[in-house]
């Protein structure tokens, strides 16, 4: 059996976006559903063997197509580092060496979530205004021509 055009496109979309929800919106007529509905189809669209084959096969033309692996994106950030770092340039250090984390899967954040009930915490709004006793005149004039015409 053959994939159908929209499990086909499902396909490219999934590949591109790398979201299975975000591929589905794409792919299918899913503009009156609820994200729980979506999110469910395309769970069921990747248990489909026939719908993840042809994945890895466009993941794997993909790969071929650009000649690139994780490892060659490694030494690229890695020699990134390395010149920043003799630059003396930090902050582009610190980057490349998040690019990495990021690759690798090592960057995940986790979050523990506490079922909590709302009807237990109102909500608040507190509105805060500036105080004009405490600036200077020159601030004060700043903020009453706005900050677009404001000159330093």
């Amino acid at each position: 059996m053959e994939l159908t055009p929209k499990q086909d496109n499902f396909c490219l979309k999934y590949v591109e976006t790398g979201n299975a929800s975000e591929a589905y919106r794409q792919a299918y007529n899913a503009e009156n559903m609820k994200s729980e509905t979506v999110n469910r189809k395309a769970s069921e669209l990747l248990e489909n063997g026939k719908i993840t084959a042809r994945i890895d096969e466009l993941q794997a033309e993909h790969r071929e197509r650009h000649k690139l692996t994780v490892d060659d994106l490694l030494h690229e950030l890695e020699t990134a580092r390395k010149q920043a770092l003799e630059l003396n340039q930090c902050s582009v250090a610190v980057s490349a060496t998040m690019g990495k984390a990021k690759l690798l899967g090592l960057d995940k954040q986790k979050v523990e979530v506490e079922e909590i009930n709302k009807a237990d915490f109102p909500t608040e709004i507190r509105l805060v205004a500036p105080d004009f006793e405490d600036w200077s005149e020159a601030a004060k004039e700043m903020f009453k021509r706005g900050k677009d015409n404001a000159k330093c």
